[in-house]
């Protein structure tokens, strides 16, 4: 039960810095309560769901040398998004939600995934176990 508290709290933390480095590309607008919310939501997301794309993935995966990662951790961002906007987390990646994924929101899931991985690893490697 800690690491799990540990690892969300660290992971809002992520978030947080996130969204203050890149306001451009990801916004939230809420409070801490809200941004624990958020970091459960992409837990849970990255637990469950994401395995099971990846394993379907594994024939791109390979051909492209797993370059096809990106934009599965762009897919993530923008299903957290969704999520978070169910229940009324107010969370975005570039424009979306409300409107649909276009391409300049796709780049920015992927600048934003690429930036709270490196973040969130930063984050998990000074908070202990």
């Amino acid at each position: 039960m800690r690491s799990f508290a540990l690892s969300t709290a660290a992971t809002a933390i992520a978030f947080a810095i996130v969204t203050w480095l890149i306001p451009q590309y990801i916004e939230y607008m809420g409070s801490l309560p809200g941004l624990v919310v958020l970091a459960v939501i992409f837990g849970v997301v990255n637990g469950l769901i994401k395995p099971i794309v990846k394993l379907l993935a594994l024939p791109l995966r390979l051909m492209t040398l797993g370059l096809i990662g990106f934009l599965i951790n762009a897919a993530m961002l923008l299903l957290t998004a969704a999520v978070a906007d169910v229940f009324g987390v107010q969370f975005r990646v570039g424009d979306f939600p409300p409107t649909l994924v276009a391409l300049d929101t796709l780049v920015a899931a992927v600048i934003g995934a690429v930036v709270l991985g490196l973040v969130n690893a930063l984050v998990h490697a000074v908070t202990p176990d």
